[in-house]
C-alpha cells in the first residue's frame, strides 16, 4: 500500500493520496479532501478545521490533528518528495512505519505505524529520561559514583560515575547478568565502548527510584503525553530484592515495545523541551544537558573495528546527537545543530529538530545507516515556510 500522507487540508480542493486512519487499512483510491468529517468504516472522523496561527504548536488529544493551517505547512510535494527519497535509503521495510510531526501535526504516516515491537537501544533515551526526572527531583546527578548506589563497585571501579555508564566511557566490564563485576576493560574515561553497561545503569537507576523504571516513566512521562498503554511495555532483566529491574540497553527480552504513534509522542515532548501543552513533565535543563554531545571526537573506541566508531563527538546522555566526529564531518550536515535522536538496532530512531518543530520517526526491522536520514530531513526543512537553510 501507498504510505498515507495527510495533507488533505494543505491546498483547497486538492486532492490527498490518503487519509490518516487509526489502524492499518487496505489500499484505496485517492481520497479528495472536504470539510466534513470522513465517517468511513474503521476510520475515525476527522479533526475539526484548526484556527492556529502560522508557528504555533498544538498537542495531541487521544488522536493527532492532521490539518496544519496552510501558512505554517510543509508542502504536500515536498513531504512526498522527502518520503520518496527516505524509501530509497532504507532496508526492505521501508517507510510503513514511518511518522512525520510538524508543529504537532501529523502530516505523513506509514500504513503499519500501530505495529508493535523491539525498538532496540531507543529503550536508552527512556532510561535517560527517567534519569532526568531523578535528577529533576533532586535523587542523584550526572557526576554521582556510580559506588554511592552500588557500592560492590567501589572495589574495580572507584572513578566511575552515572555520566560514565551514560556516554559508554566506564570501562565497566558488565557480565550478562549486570550483578558480579570483574577487572576493567580500559581505565575509566580513556575509550568508548557501547556495551551493555546500559542495564547497569538501569539497576542503578531503579535502586534510586525505588520502583521499576516502567512505573516511573509511565506515571511522570506516559500517562501525560497520552501514550496508548497497550501499545508499550518495558521488559525486564532481574528481579532484585523484590524490585524488577528494567533493561537499559534494549535487547528484545528486556527493552521497550511500542509502535511508531506512541514513540512520536515521546519525540514531541522533547522537541517542545519537555513541555506538554503547557505542563512542565521534565526539566529543560536535563534536556539540553541530554540531548549535547558528551563524547570527546578524538576519544578512540575501545574495538577500532567496532560499528560505534562513528559515536564520539555525536553521543549525549544516552541520546545521539548531530555532533562533528573524528574526521569533522556532522552527522546531519543539513539539519541544524541542535538535532538530536533516539536510535535503536534494525533502523529504529526517532529524530528531534527543535528548531523545526519537526520529529520523524522511523521503526522497521531491517539494516540502515542513520546518516541517511539527512537528504529527507534537508528537503522537510527547506520546505518549511520561512525557514532559511542551514549555513
Amino acid at each position: 500500500m501507498t504510505s498515507a500522507l495527510i495533507a488533505a487540508t494543505l491546498t483547497a480542493a486538492a486532492p490527498s493520496t490518503a487519509v490518516l486512519a487509526q489502524a492499518p487499512v487496505a489500499p484505496a483510491a485517492p481520497i479528495v479532501a472536504a470539510k466534513s468529517p470522513d465517517k468511513s468504516p474503521g476510520k475515525a472522523p476527522a479533526p475539526a478545521p484548526r484556527t492556529a496561527a502560522a508557528g504555533d504548536v498544538v498537542f495531541p488529544g487521544k488522536d493527532w490533528a492532521t490539518n496544519p493551517p496552510v501558512a505554517s505547512a510543509i508542502p504536500a510535494e515536498k513531504v512526498e518528495e522527502a518520503m520518496a527519497l527516505l524509501k530509497t535509503v532504507l532496508g526492505k521495510d521501508g517507510t510503513s512505519q514511518t511518522v512525520v510531526i510538524h508543529n504537532g501535526y501529523m502530516i505523513w504516516a506509514g500504513e503499519d505505524i500501530d505495529n508493535k515491537h523491539i525498538i532496540w537501544s531507543c529503550t536508552k533515551s527512556f532510561m535517560s529520561t527517567c534519569f532526568g526526572l531523578l535528577w529533576d527531583d533532586g535523587k542523584c546527578a550526572p557526576d554521582d559514583l556510580a559506588s554511592k548506589y552500588l557500592p560492590e563497585l567501589a572495589k574495580d571501579y572507584p572513578a566511575v560515575t552515572v555520566r560514565h555508564l551514560a556516554t559508554f566511557t566506564s570501562g565497566v566490564k558488565v557480565p550478562k547478568d549486570t550483578i558480579d563485576f570483574t577487572e576493567p576493560d580500559y581505565p575509566v574515561g580513556t575509550a568508548m565502548h557501547y556495551s551493555a553497561q546500559s542495564d547497569l545503569l538501569a539497576r542503578i537507576l531503579t535502586k534510586i527510584a525505588g520502583e521499576p523504571l516502567q512505573e516511573l516513566f509511565r506515571r511522570r512521562i506516559a500517562e501525560p503525553i497520552g501514550m496508548d498503554p497497550a501499545q508499550w511495555e518495558w521488559k525486564h532483566v532481574h528481579i532484585i530484592d523484590g524490585v524488577i529491574v528494567n533493561g537499559g540497553a534494549g535487547h528484545p527480552t528486556s527493552g521497550i515495545h511500542t509502535n511508531a504513534r506512541n514513540l512520536a509522542r515521546f519525540g514531541w515532548l522533547y522537541a517542545n523541551g519537555g513541555n506538554w501543552n503547557g505542563r512542565q513533565l521534565i526539566s529543560k535543563r536535563y534536556i539540553d544537558f541530554a540531548t549535547r554531545n558528551k563524547v570527546d571526537p578524538a576519544l578512540p573506541p575501545h574495538d577500532p573495528k567496532g560499528w560505534y566508531t562513528c559515536l564520539p563527538g555525536r553521543y549525549g546522555f544516552n541520546w545521539w546527537t548531530n555532533g562533528v566526529d573524528a574526521k569533522g564531518e556532522w552527522l546531519w550536515p543539513d539539519v541544524p545543530a541542535s538535532s538530536f535522536a533516539a536510535q535503536g538496532n534494525r533502523n529504529n530512531i526517532c529524530i528531534i529538530v527543535p528548531e523545526w518543530k519537526l520529529v520523524l520517526v522511523r521503526m522497521g526491522n531491517d539494516n540502515g545507516n542513520v546518516g541517511k536520514f539527512n537528504g529527507p530531513l534537508k528537503i522537510l526543512g527547506e520546505a518549511i515556510p520561512g525557514n532559511a537553510p542551514r549555513k
